[in-house]
């Protein structure tokens, strides 16, 4: 959003909660046995961040420092991260489109709201994005996951991915290559800043809380914000002519609602959803698994786009699957030399997939202010209220099935498989709660990001999303953002 309002000559103020990152510094090899947990982090930390340790605990949000409450029966991780660039500096890069299976979901089955907007509306943004984020892929007409402006990604297939395909193709199952942003980064540090920055437009406050967005009492339009130094606790104000809010998903919901503004319609926190995650839903062995060894690749939703739907669940899931290394020692009920001699018949035959599935946007699942919960500067947190449904979990239960079937029908020996999905949160693709649509009663946001209530007031992360498929939402929450702007700059507000 800065970086286009910026080339825009748009003066703009960017408040960050979290220092810049210095890489070059910030950064230092260390030996396990050097650090004081030996590489597990000090407890309580991070209870909800899986992917924290003690090598990169000064990535992540301290939840002694910024708690929020969440039921212990059905939890929610919230993971975060407060350093100039965001969680652009620890995201997977996979760069997926949406399509109209997602922005027309209701008009496929029936369920929920449509999105106000459709792809061909989005897709002059996706072809802005994915050469500025250097997106390599492959182009493969399906329509569920719309060709893009991508580097060509010639690799070969290993022997193994090669078997596997044939497999798919055998039962109309489509497979792809990755799609990802390459190079060194792939961050707003080094893709999106520093250009804004040498502008001139640019203004970069590092170490600012926003705790609350202030507006006119005459006109109710934004005129600023009130924010607090993470070092002192001393609070200023910034004004603005327009206020754009890109804090993260629920960071960005938790400011609205303790601001206490663009909620007329009352949805305002609620609707939220991510992507169920079954790490490892089938884990294989090729036994006759023969060099060039490795390789990886995408399954994009297959299930529900037709005339002919599944009887259990609506919607649709994905696969990441890899081949090469060696299976997890857990796999294998041995120990000492059987277990290296196994591991040893068993190095370059590993071959597993990952679901990524759709959640459905329901209006139970939601967030609310805690007003007994704060942050240590003083700010009321949020409480969590979700859980997933029977779709989420016969969904992830045809995708195990459905993987064990292909690794079969591969001929690869199958050594365990599960349907048991990650907690709600933990795939950092939390989305909703601030949801654009057509209708003022029923959302937050219009077609531009932009508020029903507020016109000066945009929200520009995951937040405005109606639904997300099972495709990770970077790709599409930078294209909305490239929108957005456009729609600011053009002085339409």
């Amino acid at each position: 959003m800065a970086w286009n309002l910026c080339r825009r000559g748009i003066k703009c103020l960017m408040l960050d909660a979290g220092p810049a990152l210095d890489l070059t510094r910030a950064r230092t090899p260390r030996k396990v046995y050097d650090l004081p947990y030996r590489g597990f982090g000090r407890p309580g930390r991070f209870p909800h961040v899986t992917q924290a340790d003690e090598f990169n605990a000064n990535l992540w949000l301290d939840e002694k420092q910024n708690p929020y409450t969440t039921d212990p029966k059905d939890p929610f991780y919230w993971v975060r991260v407060r350093l100039v660039g965001g969680k652009t500096l620890i995201w997977g890069r996979a760069c997926w489109r949406l399509s109209d299976h997602e922005f027309a979901g209701r008009d496929k089955d029936g369920f929920g709201e449509n999105w106000p907007i459709r792809y061909q509306d989005l897709a002059p943004y996706y072809d802005k994005v994915e050469p500025l984020f250097n997106v390599a892929g492959r182009n493969e007409g399906l329509e569920q996951i719309p060709d893009g402006k991508l580097l060509p990604d010639t690799s070969t297939d290993s022997a193994s991915v090669t078997r596997f395909i044939a497999a798919c193709q055998a039962k109309g199952v489509p497979v792809t290559k990755p799609r990802r942003s390459t190079g060194a980064l792939a961050s707003s540090v080094n893709l999106l800043l520093p250009d804004a920055l040498k502008s001139g437009n640019l203004t970069i406050v590092p170490n600012a809380i926003a705790r609350e967005i202030t507006t006119d009492k005459n006109t109710g339009l934004a005129n600023g914000v009130f924010f607090l130094d993470r070092h002192s606790g001393r609070e200023l104000h910034a004004k603005a002519r327009v206020v754009v809010v890109g804090a993260s998903c629920l960071e960005s919901t938790r400011l609205l609602l303790n601001s206490g503004i663009a909620n007329s319609s009352g949805v305002l926190g609620r609707y939220l959803f991510d992507q169920i995650y079954v790490k490892n839903v089938v884990q294989a062995i090729v036994p006759d698994a023969k060099a060039p060894f490795g390789g990886s690749g995408y399954i994009p939703r297959f299930r529900n786009l037709g005339k002919q739907t599944h009887k259990k669940f609506l919607r649709g899931y994905a696969y990441d699957f890899g081949s090469g290394g060696t299976p997890n020692p857990k796999y294998f009920s041995l120990y000492g030399e059987a277990l290296q001699r196994k591991l040893s018949q068993v190095a370059n035959q590993s071959f597993s997939l990952t679901t990524m599935g759709e959640v459905l946007a329901r209006p139970e699942n939601r967030v609310t202010i805690d007003k007994d919960c704060k942050d240590a500067w003083g700010i009321p947190s949020l409480r969590f209220d979700c859980r997933y449904s029977d779709n989420e979990r016969e969904m992830a239960i045809d995708s195990m099935n459905t993987a064990d079937e292909l690794c079969h029908e591969a001929g690869f020996q199958v050594i365990a498989k599960h349907s048991h999905f990650v907690p709600f949160g933990e795939s950092i693709h939390d989305l909703g709660t601030c949801r654009m649509g057509a209708d003022p009663k029923t959302s937050v946001l219009n077609a531009w990001n932009q508020s029903h209530d507020i016109r000066n007031l945009y929200v520009v992360d995951g937040s405005s999303f109606v639904s997300g498929g099972a495709q990770n939402p970077t790709l599409s929450i930078l294209a909305l953002a490239w929108r957005a702007s456009d729609h600011l700059a053009s002085g339409a507000y």
